[in-house]
């Protein structure tokens, strides 16, 4: 019952309320020149400094997801969990490559999103419209899964209720809260709320691996439970060490998961608002400090096992819910008033990234759909205005997944989300680097890429949940005729299909001399940074003549 969990309540509904007004103050602070356009409601005027731009972009990246399910899954199937640690030290060295030209090219020319960048580019408005609509599907998934970090602290704490409304109804006032702070604020509302995030999430964290061990007996009865419970599973694939059937597994997915991970427009939007490329350069060596931080939170879910922690009941009559491992372990072994911080770090955790999104997900309507194909000639304020409408669409959107679909396939919708984004690879990562690809050839590739990722996804089951197609994203090898039980990411096996089509096909099309745009940028975009000057769009060079490289 809820009442007895009082204080951890309280302290919740403080801390969150807190936020909550930082996010209405937010649209004062940093004085923005107006905020009747996207550079300043969507990007924070891109003049966001160091700091900042860490705490943005980590708590876009570390979010209360990964706070509850990361655990989840390291309790439930071992080492397997600790796959995001590793895709989050793999990325940085990647996109310290590829950001800081994006974001000159995105100076130079004012790009809001990755479409514009596209668009621009390759003089594709087809290519920019599948961008932004990939963006948009692969991100509202990830604004629901904050929903379920939110979901699990509130169940943990009691505050539910029997009918549909009732148990949703404090994650609808709290997303109606952040709706509006946003609609106000726009990026600088979780740009400020980031700071107090991230220090709770510190604090709860490093609190717990130092006196979780000391109440369970050590690290070696946590590590010797792990391997006890690992022992009795039935799953081959379960254990505190990888074995041959799942190494393939998480070396496909850990690699996967780094190539999509700066590909969602959440994660771009972070790194568009930073003031110039130096910020980037320190951001991408500072960053790996979360992963530390990840690799500690992962922990959580061996000393849940040696705390005998028992899942919340589910959704569904005989299920259990997973993600209330953490939050059940600090509720047995925190005091109250320290379990209402922790619920709080959670909480708050949530709001950060799903603000970002929203906005992310807001930005690529705007500007990739509505003005290119509703209204062109869209003044700033306009299309700032369109943009703060989507965002509430979007998270009202988010809820809805919540409210109508079992929690457990909101998860599934998410691993969805990283095949999907990861078929922009080719449009948006390589066209940084290389005009070579056929714009029509990109098209190719992404259809083949996101078809063959749809149709292996469809194939997946779980006879655990019952759920027959869409229920993960390890493909079983046996399905392309390999005698084995090993599995593969889904999302490696597509976007290298995408690259294969996307390299024959430009091969055909230049070969049939098809004509392929116009280039719409310079090498020097790639390079500019803070004070140079913006450039007027136009072409930089003949339709038929080869691709320009760029240094």
């Amino acid at each position: 019952m809820w009442r007895d969990h009082l204080t951890e309540i309280i302290i919740f509904t403080a801390l969150f309320l807190l936020v909550s007004a930082m996010g209405f103050v937010a649209a004062r602070w940093r004085a923005p020149r107006d905020m009747a356009h996207l550079d300043e409601w969507g990007l924070g005027g891109r003049n966001f400094g160091g700091w900042i731009t860490w705490f943005l972009v980590g708590g876009d990246l570390y979010t209360a997801y990964t706070f509850v399910a990361v655990p989840a899954l390291v309790f439930g199937a071992g080492a397997m969990g600790f796959f995001a640690v590793p895709y989050t030290i793999v990325i940085y060295p990647l996109v310290f490559l590829v950001l800081c030209r994006l974001w000159s090219v995105s100076h130079r020319h004012g790009f809001v999103t990755p479409a514009d960048f596209v668009r621009r580019r390759f003089d594709s408005p087809v290519l920019a419209l599948l961008v932004a609509i990939t963006g948009i599907v692969a991100t509202m998934p990830y604004i629901a899964l904050q929903l379920v970090g939110i979901e699990a602290v509130l169940k943990t704490m009691g505050v539910t209720g029997e009918s549909a409304l009732a148990r949703h109804l404090p994650i609808i006032i709290a997303f109606a809260i952040l709706a509006a702070y946003t609609y106000q604020s726009g990026l600088r509302a979780p740009a400020l709320i980031a700071f107090v995030k991230d220090t709770l999430i510190y604090i709860v964290i490093l609190v717990a691996v130092l006196w979780l061990p000391y109440k369970l007996g050590g690290w070696g009865e946590i590590f010797d439970s792990a391997e006890a419970k690992f022992a009795a599973s039935p799953n081959p694939g379960d254990g505190i060490l990888l074995n041959a059937n799942n190494q393939l597994q998480y070396v496909t997915l850990a690699f996967g998961s780094a190539l999509a991970l700066f590909l969602y427009p959440h994660s771009i939007t972070g790194v568009l608002a930073s003031r110039n490329r130096d910020v980037i350069k320190r951001n991408m060596s500072a960053l790996p400090a979360y992963s530390l931080l990840l690799g500690l939170i992962a922990l959580l879910g061996y000393m849940a096992i040696a705390a005998d922690v028992k899942p919340l009941p589910g959704a569904t009559a005989g299920s259990t819910d997973g993600n209330t491992i953490v939050p059940v372990l600090f509720d047995q072994q925190f005091p109250d008033w320290f379990a209402g911080v922790a619920y709080a770090a959670i909480g708050i955790g949530a709001l950060v990234p799903a603000a970002i999104m929203s906005i992310a997900a807001a930005n690529l309507f705007t500007r990739n759909i509505y003005k290119e194909y509703l209204k062109r000639d869209a003044t700033a304020a306009q299309e700032a205005n369109v943009s703060k409408i989507t965002s509430l669409v979007v998270k009202v959107g988010a809820v809805a997944c919540i409210v109508f679909l079992d929690p457990q396939f909101s998860i599934d919708l998410q691993l969805i989300g990283g095949v999907i984004i990861l078929q922009t690879l080719p449009a948006v990562a390589l066209g940084l680097y290389t005009r070579w690809f056929h714009r029509g050839a990109l098209v190719a590739g992404w259809v083949a890429g996101m078809s063959l990722g749809m149709w292996m996804l469809y194939q997946i089951g779980n006879p655990v949940t019952g759920r027959k197609h869409f229920a993960g994203s390890a493909f079983p090898l046996s399905e392309f005729g390999f005698d084995t039980k090993k599995t593969i990411y889904v999302g490696i096996v597509a976007v290298l299909v995408n690259l294969a089509v996307a390299a024959l096909v430009t091969l055909a099309l230049r070969a049939a001399k098809v004509a392929d745009g116009v280039d719409g940028t310079t090498s020097d975009d790639y390079f500019a940074d803070e004070g140079d000057p913006r450039v007027t769009p136009g072409p930089t060079r003949d339709a038929d003549a080869a691709p320009e490289p760029v240094a």
